[in-house]
Formats: C-alpha cells, structure tokens, sequence
C-alpha cells in the first residue's frame, strides 16, 4: 500500500548490468516532455570514503546496502514528494569520494529512484505507487558491467572479475534478487537493444495506465 502524495513516485531496481538506468532515463526522457519529472540515482548516495587511503577504498564492498546512505535518500524522497527541493549529491566512482558539487533537484509532478536497492528499503516501497524490477541473466549482466567498469570507470578487466565473484554475485543474491517480489512488475532484457526499447515503451504504457488509476482514485 502507498501513502498519499501528489507526485507519482516510480521505483526502479535490478541486478548491476539489468538495465534499470537505461529504463529510468527513458521514463526520465519521456516523462520530461509531459509535465516534468526528476530522477533519484541510489548511486549518488554511496557514502564518502575520502577519510580512507585508496587501498582500503577498493577494498571496500560497494554491494552491500550499507555503502549506501539510505536515511538521506529517503529524506530527499520525502522532501521531493512534499513538495521541497533537494541538494542531490555528486559521487564520483574513480576516487570512491562524494566531489564537492551538488545537484539542486526540484520537486516534479513523477519521481524516478533507480538503483540496486531501490525496493529493498521498506520506507521507499510504502512510498512508492509503482515498482518495477528489471531482470536479465546473469552472464549477460556481468558483461554489461565489465563493459561500463573498464571504459567509464578505469578499471582493469582483473578487478571487475575479482568484484564480481567476491561481492558482486553473492550480494546479489542476498540483497536483490528476493525484491523482485516486491515488484509490480518485472521488465525482460535478456534480448538486442530493439527488443528492450519495445519493452520499454511497454512500460511507459503501464505506468501511464497507473498514473490514470491513481488520479481516478484520489
């Protein structure tokens, strides 16, 4: 059950590599020619490690829900969807270190979260009017990944691997993989990029339909 607000708040989650950030750019995309929406990265709020060495920042583990700060994220939610804007921090994934730059983020009529944990936070699900869970399979997922980690983020084929197999994988396991229960639906990716953009106008749909429903019921 949600909680009565008057912006249309949409949670998205999934395993790394699913493609729920492609998705929730799409909506992002879509949404901002119809009236405006504003988009929560659960990235940005990975806690500032600047007080450790570098050596004992990549030897942290980014996979566990507890890199995050989840009491601001849920603050900004309930700032946004009360009306106020937010100061969204910046994280930068090279230095393992928020940057000084923040991001003024306006209240809009729908709010996208997108993250790893986006639906394993109660708080945020009984937010939340819509919950979705991308899914594809893992082998597809890990070069997705391997992909973003060496080209965006400099790292070296050796130690996106050792992460995976370490932290990755069976954070996965634990953490993501039970929310897709939570989901009101699931979005496939296991197929070309032709196929997930139709899944994704797929989706618009469903939400659109949602946001009808809920306008009907309040």
């Amino acid at each position: 059950m949600s909680i009565s607000h008057s912006s249309f708040l949409i949670s998205i989650t999934g395993g790394t590599g699913s493609g729920k950030t492609t998705l929730a750019a799409a909506l992002l995309h879509n949404f901002a020619q119809r009236g405006g929406a504003c988009l929560l990265e659960q990235d940005s709020y990975y806690r500032d490690r600047s007080h450790l060495s570098i050596s004992e920042r990549a030897s942290l583990n980014f996979d566990d829900p507890e890199a995050l700060e989840n009491d601001l994220l849920f603050t900004h939610i309930e700032k946004l969807v009360n009306g106020k804007p937010i100061e969204k921090p910046v994280y930068c994934f090279k230095t393992h270190t928020r940057t000084s730059e923040i991001h003024i983020v306006h209240p809009t009529p729908v709010i996208l979260i997108e993250g790893l944990f986006a639906l394993r936070d109660s708080r945020i699900r009984m937010l939340a009017d819509l919950k979705i869970y991308v899914e594809a399979d893992a082998d597809l997922r890990f070069i997705r990944r391997a992909r973003r980690d060496l080209f965006d983020r400099g790292r070296t084929l050796e130690s996106v691997i050792d992460q995976y197999l370490s932290s990755v994988r069976p954070m996965h396991q634990l953490h993501i993989d039970p929310t897709r229960s939570y989901a009101d639906f699931v979005v496939q990716n296991n197929g070309d990029i032709a196929e997930f953009r139709s899944e994704i106008e797929k989706t618009f749909s469903r939400v659109l339909q949602s946001m009808r429903l809920k306008q009907k019921s309040s």
